[in-house]
């Protein structure tokens, strides 16, 4: 199973929350949106432990089956597509997660996450412990 991280489950994951855990020793690939790590690096720079939670990061990062999955041209092709689906139902969700949302579908994972918003994206794969 290949799983993609939303920013509130890699923080889940970070507080060894054991359900998660076994979720990701079970993955065979680990899949970080270049907007998740965007997500993090803010959340560093306007803590007071940025340094620590950096090099906690590069430490997951480098992980075997852990990929950082960048922004690409087929990405921003789906994500106006889903943004369309959404508009016509009434379902917006924020810009970040919409990327988080196109990079799982784009990749094929479940998504990982605690936010309930997702379940409105068509197609999207989730898993919500």
């Amino acid at each position: 199973m290949r799983i993609c991280l939303d920013t509130n489950a890699y923080a889940r994951i970070v507080e060894k929350r054991r359900e998660l855990w076994a979720v990701v020793a079970e993955a065979e690939r680990v899949y970080v949106p270049t907007v998740v790590l965007g997500e993090l690096y803010a959340g560093f720079e306007c803590g007071t432990r940025c340094e620590e939670n950096r090099e906690i990061l590069n430490r997951f990062l480098e992980l075997p089956g852990v990929d950082v999955i960048p922004m690409e041209q087929n990405m921003a092709m789906r994500y106006g597509i889903v943004y369309k689906q959404l508009k016509k139902t009434g379902r917006m969700i924020p810009a970040n997660d919409l990327w988080v949302a196109v990079t799982a579908l784009e990749t094929g994972a479940r998504l990982i996450t605690y936010d309930r918003h997702f379940l409105h994206v068509p197609g999207l794969a989730l898993i919500s412990p």
